[in-house]
């Protein structure tokens, strides 16, 4: 589902292209200008006004948006021109080869599709020349490691049907695992968690919730820590609800003093072309204010402008 202000009418990729040559030509490149048509042009429009602009002007337009452009404006703009599965499969080298940041990158697998995992990593490894797992296997460890390498290494079904049998199962060898036992059986749950599809996950925790008079969620938090916990709660809340889940972190950017910027460009830029309609309504649900309220105290100038044209009006 698009939720982009995308224009009614057939965009000409040509004319953005020349567009874009006038707005960076100059003193001074016109952001605003760049912004109006950028923002605005969905992943297939971004392609071809890149294609246009090399074929014109013998360069890259990513590039050209580099030289022009800087600060946060720059990191959201340069992530937004590529294809979805191109940037997250940028966003996890940065994470696992750049600046290192373990948490973004177990968001990017653990709350993605085993259609776009599988998608993410032929990108990876086109682009990189070398292998998703290979940078997994370096930066992460132990648990951790094991539970991403399981799931970006299983392809889950991905309807809706659930498996009742399986259902009740799976909740009695979680509890088994976990609350009942003297320590954590981690097998378990990297097993169950990396192999089940989102809707006989949801299932399992819900089973698991009226069965057991506890959470799933509280049973994870209680018998796990780290990015072990952290990567088996982002798979399980975005089997229950992604919306929600992006919501929750996008409040956790802007919360308190301060605005974490990388995780705000992360999930604006890479859920505006799937789901930011309805985290959108889960965080005024949720916070009682509209993202894009949010998003304008925290941020300013043309990097507001952006991320605002990015995710909309209040609707």
């Amino acid at each position: 589902m698009s939720t982009l202000a995308v224009p009614p009418f057939l965009t000409n990729p040509r004319q953005d292209a020349i567009d874009l040559y006038k707005a960076f030509k100059g003193f001074g490149c016109d952001s605003a200008a760049v912004i109006n048509i950028v923002a605005h042009r969905d992943a297939t429009q971004r392609a071809l006004i890149q294609q246009e602009y090399k074929a014109m002007y013998s360069a890259e337009l990513t590039n050209r948006l580099s030289s022009e452009l800087s600060g946060n404006l720059k990191k959201a703009m340069l992530l937004w021109i590529l294809d979805p599965a191109g940037r997250d499969a940028t966003v996890l080298r940065e994470a696992l080869c750049g600046v290192i940041d373990l948490y973004a990158a177990t968001e990017i697998i653990c709350s993605r599709t085993p259609s776009q995992i599988q998608t993410i990593k032929q990108i990876y490894h086109a682009k990189f020349g070398v292998h998703l797992e290979h940078d997994i296997h370096y930066q992460a460890s132990g648990d951790h490691q094991k539970l991403l390498l399981a799931y970006i290494g299983t392809g889950r079904y991905e309807g809706y049907e659930v498996d009742p049998h399986k259902v009740s199962k799976d909740a009695k060898d979680l509890f088994k695992a976990g609350e009942r036992r003297l320590g954590t059986d981690e097998k378990t749950f990297i097993h169950i968690f990396s192999e089940r599809s989102r809707a006989q996950l949801a299932a399992v925790a819900s089973y698991y919730d009226h069965t057991y008079g506890n959470k799933l969620e509280k049973a994870v938090k209680g018998e796990t820590s780290g990015l072990f916990e952290f990567a088996l709660l982002t798979i399980l809340r975005c089997a229950e609800n992604p919306a929600k889940y992006f919501a929750k972190v996008l409040r956790k950017a802007m919360k308190g003093l301060g605005t974490n910027d990388s995780a705000l460009v992360r999930v604006v830029v890479t859920r505006t072309e799937i789901d930011m309609q309805y985290i959108k309504v889960e965080y005024h649900k949720k916070y009682k204010k509209h993202l894009h309220d949010a998003i304008h105290s925290e941020t300013s100038g043309h990097y507001r402008t952006f991320l605002l044209s990015l995710v909309g009006s209040h609707a």
